[in-house]
Parts: structure tokens; sequence; C-alpha cells
């Protein structure tokens, strides 16, 4: 599976972006797929993650402020992000592996695509 990842860009906190991860290969609508960050100078951490039936999960940090979703007839899934904050600012990463259930660890995706810079002014 091949992801890439677009979306990214520069916002004023209050502001509102939508990420993209688009994958390749048949078998899409198997994955199960997830947003992770990263911040200069500090670990990767899980934001969202989405299973093949739906199924969500957010870190504490974005709940109610982000949405994640899925077009299996797209291949495609998607960050939604209100109410930016300057903290949410790193750089994004989307990422799948096959499985039913959602899952939030890094070392629980096999794929990675690369990341798309999120930079919230204040």
């Amino acid at each position: 599976v091949q992801l890439q990842a677009s979306g990214g860009g520069l916002v004023q906190a209050g502001g509102s972006l939508r990420l993209s991860c688009a994958a390749s290969g048949r078998t899409f609508s198997r994955y199960y797929m997830g947003w992770f960050r990263q911040a200069p100078g500090k670990e990767r951490e899980f934001v969202a993650a989405i299973s093949w039936s739906g199924a969500t999960d957010y870190a504490d940090s974005v709940k109610g402020r982000f949405t994640i979703s899925r077009d299996n007839a797209k291949n495609t899934v998607y960050l939604q992000m209100n109410s930016l904050k300057p903290e949410d600012t790193a750089d994004y990463y989307c990422a799948a592996d096959s499985g039913s259930s959602v899952r939030v660890g890094v070392r629980e995706y096999h794929y990675w695509g690369q990341g798309t810079q999120v930079t919230v002014s204040s």
C-alpha cells in the first residue's frame, strides 16, 4: 500500500483544514487507517483512526474538533480539522495496516505516507 497525504498549510488559530490521504491498492477497504502527528523535537503521536467499517477513535486533545472519515470507493481517508490551535502545529502523517479494528499505536501501522505540514498561527 502506498499512501499520499495532502492538504496541509498555514492557518490562523480557530481556522479549519482538511487533510486527505490517497491510498493505492485494491484492498483499501480492508485496512484500518490512522492519522498521526509529530511536532519538532517531539515523538510522533496518535491523532485519529478509523476501521474499515467506520469505527473511529480520537486522541483526547482533538476530540470534538477533528473528524476522521473514509471513502472506500475513492481509496481516500480524510481528517477534517476545525477550531485549530497553535499546539496543533506539526507534520501530519497518514498510516494504514490490514485488520478489522481501530488501532492507536505507532507500531501497529505498517504503511506510512509522507508528512504534510500544518502550521497554526496565533
